[in-house]
């Protein structure tokens, strides 16, 4: 099973990036998929989860409005769609597979993480 996210890289504020995570190994379709995002020096936080069919979607207070969640089950991807993106959005972005089909904000309710991608917003 590998998770293989992309999509990050330099960015002024207020630009957009879209981050894809590809599963590949097994099907993921009946499993909630999030991101999570580290900065240097601090704790893996929860950015973002989707339920397994989509139908249901969690933010964290910091991204909700400006990020969006989504997935294509027949493609195994799951997308982050980042707008007006601020400095403090700089991590290291990871997607992951959770245990069960809902929308998980906590790391533990996950089994799969993929490697990461960077993202680096400019002021």
């Amino acid at each position: 099973v590998q998770l293989q996210a992309s999509g990050g890289g330099l960015v002024q504020a207020g630009g957009s990036l879209r981050l894809s995570c590809a599963a590949s190994g097994r099907t993921f379709a009946y499993y909630g998929m999030g991101w999570f995002r580290q900065a240097p020096g601090k704790e893996r936080e929860f950015v973002a989860a989707t339920s397994w069919s989509g139908s249901n979607t969690d933010y964290s207070d910091s991204v909700r409005g400006r990020f969006t969640i989504s997935r294509d089950n027949a493609k195994n991807t799951v997308y982050l769609q980042m707008n007006n993106l601020k400095p403090e959005d700089t991590a290291l972005y990871y997607c992951g597979v959770a245990r069960s089909g809902w929308a998980q904000k906590v790391p533990s309710e996950y089994n799969y993480w993929g490697q990461g991608t960077l993202v680096t917003v400019s002021s």
